[in-house]
């Protein structure tokens, strides 16, 4: 049951926080009670703080497990805030939630523990990862996936602006996966 103050809070989130961008990710979550989220692309940890308020919020803190790739602290002048694995750990396990934290580039990451993440409700991908890493990390990505899994690409602003979220199609998920550079047996 959401209380007075709990739902001022949501309204907040889903329609005035700021970036605005954010705003359809947070409704998505509290609509759709999204409980294992993935995130390429950590940031500043803020967006995780308040997704992950919100799955706790409306699935309880034992049901919500976040997994977050970034690059923490490698993470290069140009890629914009980011936040070190430690204080992105110690932030976000203050939300009660089960936390995991994969140091490294999507395709990296993955690559070391492909099957570890399990299936997941919610997938973003945030603007700042390398296109390349993404691309050659499809089909593991697509591993990640079930019929009801929303996935989210974060695309710049032509303008300077805000960047964007819109949602990725399946056939566009498979076409990635299937164009990305896998390596085959011998």
């Amino acid at each position: 049951m959401w209380r007075a103050p709990a739902l001022l809070r949501y309204f907040y989130l889903a329609h005035l926080s700021k970036p605005a961008a954010c705003r359809p990710i947070y409704r998505l979550i509290r609509r759709q009670r999204l409980r294992r989220i993935v995130e390429f692309g950590v940031g500043s940890a803020e967006r995780a703080e308040r997704m992950l308020e919100l799955a706790v919020r409306t699935s309880g803190a034992d049901n919500v497990v976040y997994s977050g790739i970034d690059q923490f602290e490698l993470r290069s002048p140009d890629d914009g805030p980011g936040v070190s694995l430690k204080m992105a750990h110690c932030r976000l396990v203050a939300t009660g939630a089960r936390i995991r934290l994969i140091p490294g580039d999507p395709y990296v990451a993955l690559s070391r523990a492909p099957n570890a993440l399990g299936l997941a409700d919610l997938v973003l991908i945030a603007a700042d990862q390398d296109t390349t890493s993404v691309s050659r990390a499809w089909y593991l990505i697509e591993r990640l996936l079930h019929d009801s899994t929303h996935v989210l690409v974060e695309t710049p602003s032509a303008g300077g602006g805000e960047p964007a979220w819109r949602h990725a199609s399946r056939d566009e998920i498979r076409q990635w996966a299937g164009s990305g550079q896998r390596r085959r047996a011998a």
